[in-house]
């Protein structure tokens, strides 16, 4: 099938070339567009218990999905001033005629919003849209603030927080791409040693990754994708496309020499041989990135449809454009020569290479290999142990963004719990003002506010001064008798019959493990009376994302490893080879885990890669990294094993096909690598810290896989198997679908 593939595009080769031509001019309009239907955010689900608290209080409460903090700061006025809440006003003036404004709190309202020093005060401006779909918005309410001679003002909150993020995310992604392509470019150059060779896989990456963000621009308009797949994308798809060209590229060098000149001949037997390694390779990046499916969270499943796409437009490029493209430039693929290319493939260059000496070395000492690299992976890996796995806040955007620097005057004035409370929704089937329930709700949020973790607390039953559980139920008929009579005693903000809302404010931010610690004890809690409750705010949120994300993992898990091993078992008919790769993947993955807690959690290097440590984990990292990089490190195993399943077919000797097999791939692995760390290792500048964390991890991760697992573990294991490497029971070999990946299919 391949070989008729190869042989299609070379006779096909205008057409295929115009096709892809046709596709990249419908991107070009779309690029600059890009991230308009694309959405931020994705990390909530309707099945955690904050979402659902939160919900019932969107529709019981009236409480807005979102809400906007409007900073105001003064030299020359004291916060607490008529001037002061005079110029607030008349700056808010403008908000309440815009869309989908539903209320707004002044300072002048609540003594809470004026800081302690009174140089600071803030507004909260209730939208009635998710934070992710309010972003859109900022600008406008940014707009609509009118200036004033004696305040500085600054818009946060989380759908600033957002907008920042999408900001950030296409600033990123241009910076990334700067780098990336002229690194690439000169990478390739050192592989080729010419310009023309050079050219071709980055000009088949470049068609391949706009044919994918054209794709994504589709899908985004039918069902939602995280402003967060454009980074990787472009990151995935550019790496992986350029691999892809790499490997065939490079056979279509070898089979000109082998085939003398014959083009068409090489083009057909470079898509045969190394088209089927690439064809197979991307199906394990294929059931790694469809792992991220099996979660509820649109964000990671934003993450694996991409992959979807960026595979089938990579191998497709690879398998079409490619070929057509070799077709057209036939011998002239070594043009304007830099160096010389070293290695004809001949089998006395293969016999005389670095990577056949090495091999031989290795596979002479196998065990004192085995046992030195193993230690330097589990070392690398053992900071994991130590892993705090949390959901980020608005730390991880560069202090430069107005919403961090809101969030930064909010933590430094008011405390480091202001600005995430704890938000507590009480529920009765009868009625929340029956007294048994007002006093059972006095109760707990006295016992709350009373806890040394807790600052203040907002309830039906709170009051500046202290007061008598009986006091309280009889204030509280009270001021619903006054509410009859049409004053207002704001008693309706908090509660109606059925529901009723408790704020809880801690002296911590919302990652803290003192708050993790408060959670468990009040969702432990049990109230009085009929009363049941659920709790939302920053940290049940960050515990429920994290719980639920670490819920679905091991099973995501289970079944890329499954479905992982059966493709690899019908590919090179062994029962143990499939074994011993998922075990290298493990062990490179591992190893890039160590180093995400050493830099992101532990801050080792945090000055020289320009962030400031999280003293955390971001809770989706290894789970995106894990699907990833376990389909990319397979795609290095799949094209090494195919080489030296060739020779074991041609000559039965497992010593020589361990090392013919790598020198003929050896070289082109690691500059297949290295192509993917320069790439991904571009995105260490990016100012989001997820984003910097997933270049730096996959960088390191697929360094170590290419030089490490590649060059030492697998000859060295592949040693200490012997023929066992290609043992199958002939009762599962005649039981398995399909044919040998290398057996022969041009001769």
């Amino acid at each position: 099938m391949f070989a008729f593939l190869g042989g299609f595009a070379y006779r096909w080769r205008w057409f295929v070339v115009s096709a892809w031509a046709l596709l990249f001019l419908a991107a070009v309009p779309v690029l600059p567009h890009i991230e308009r239907p694309l959405k931020v955010g994705g990390f909530s689900s309707p099945e955690i218990e904050s979402a659902r608290a939160r919900e019932i209080l969107e529709r019981e409460l009236g409480l807005a999905p979102s809400t906007l903090v409007i900073i105001f700061q003064s030299e020359r006025l004291v916060a607490s001033e008529p001037a002061f809440f005079a110029q607030v006003e008349d700056a808010l003036a403008g908000l309440p005629s815009l869309p989908h404004v539903t209320d707004i709190l002044l300072p002048a309202d609540d003594r809470h919003l004026v800081s302690p020093d009174g140089r600071t005060a803030y507004a909260l401006v209730g939208i009635d849209l998710p934070p992710e779909e309010a972003q859109r918005d900022v600008p406008a309410y940014e707009a609509s603030l009118r200036p004033q001679p004696d305040l500085s003002t600054l818009v946060a909150g989380a759908p600033a927080f957002y907008a920042d993020i999408e900001t950030v995310s296409q600033r990123d992604l241009r910076r990334a791409e700067l780098i990336a392509f002229p690194f690439a470019l000169l990478a390739l150059l050192l592989v080729f040693g010419s310009a023309v060779a050079a050219v071709v896989p980055l000009a088949v990456g470049g068609l391949g990754v706009a044919a994918v963000l054209l794709s994504l621009y589709g899908i985004a308009h039918i069902i939602d994708l995280s402003i967060f797949v454009l980074n990787l994308a472009t990151m995935l798809g550019l790496g992986l496309a350029v691999d892809y060209s790499l490997f065939v590229t490079s056979r279509f060098r070898e089979e000109l020499v082998a085939q003398r000149g014959d083009v068409p001949r090489a083009v057909e037997r470079a898509i045969a041989m190394a088209g089927r390694a690439v064809f197979f390779s991307g199906l394990t990046v294929l059931i790694g990135l469809s792992g991220l499916s099996f979660f509820s969270f649109m964000f990671l499943r934003s993450v694996g449809i991409s992959g979807v796409v960026v595979v089938f437009f990579s191998t497709l490029a690879a398998l079409t454009l490619l070929p057509a493209i070799l077709g057209i430039v036939g011998t002239r693929i070594d043009r304007l020569r830099i160096v010389r290319f070293r290695g004809s493939g001949t089998d006395r260059d293969v016999e005389d290479g670095f990577w056949a000496a090495l091999s031989r070395r290795v596979m002479a000492r196998p065990v004192l290999v085995l046992i030195p690299t193993l230690a330097l992976l589990l070392l690398l890996g053992a900071p994991f142990l130590g892993v705090n796995v949390s959901s980020p806040d608005g730390t991880i955007l560069p202090k430069d963004l107005p919403s961090r620097q809101g969030f930064d005057i909010l933590t430094e004035e008011y405390g480091a719990g202001e600005i995430s409370p704890f938000v507590i929704a009480i529920q009765s089937p009868t009625s929340v003002f029956r007294p048994e329930n007002v006093a059972a709700i006095y109760d707990f949020t006295t016992k709350l506010a009373q806890d040394p973790r807790v600052t203040r607390v907002q309830s039906i039953t709170s009051y500046e001064r202290p007061v008598s559980r009986e006091q309280a139920v009889a204030l509280l008929g009270a001021r619903r008798a006054l509410d009859r009579f049409g004053v207002d005693t704001s008693v309706g903000q908090l509660a109606n019959d059925r529901t009723a809302l408790v704020l809880a404010y801690t002296r911590y931010l919302a990652n803290d493990d003192r708050n993790h610690d408060l959670l468990a004890e009040v969702r432990g809690t049990t109230l009085g009376g009929d009363l049941t409750m659920l709790t939302d705010g920053g940290t049940a949120e960050i515990v429920d994302i994290v719980d639920l994300m670490y819920r679905d993992f091991p099973r995501a898990v289970a079944l890329i490893v499954i479905a992982t091993y059966l493709v690899l078992l019908i590919l090179f008919r062994s029962v143990l080879l499939p074994l011993k790769a998922i075990a290298m993947n493990t062990l490179s993955i591992l190893a890039s885990y160590g180093a995400l807690v050493w830099v992101f959690q532990e801050g080792h290097l945090s000055g020289l890669l320009r962030f400031t440590p999280l003293g955390f984990v971001e809770a989706s990292l290894p789970v995106i990294m894990f699907c990833v990089l376990f389909g990319l490190s397979m795609d290095y195993e799949v094209f090494l094993l195919s080489r030296v399943r060739e020779e074991w077919e041609r000559t039965g000797d497992n010593e020589r096909s361990v090392a013919l097999g790598l020198q003929r791939s050896g070289r082109i692995i690691t500059s297949a690598a290295l192509i993917v760390v320069v790439v991904t290792a571009s995105f260490v500048t990016a100012d989001v810290i997820l984003i910097k964390a997933l270049g730096l991890g996959i960088a390191l991760a697929v360094f170590l896989d290419a030089t490490v697992v590649r060059a030492l573990l697998v000859p060295a294991t592949m040693r200490l198997l012997g023929r066992w490497n290609w043992w199958m029971p002939s009762r599962l070999q005649r039981a398995l679908p399909g044919r040998s990946l290398m057996e022969k299919s041009v001769s």
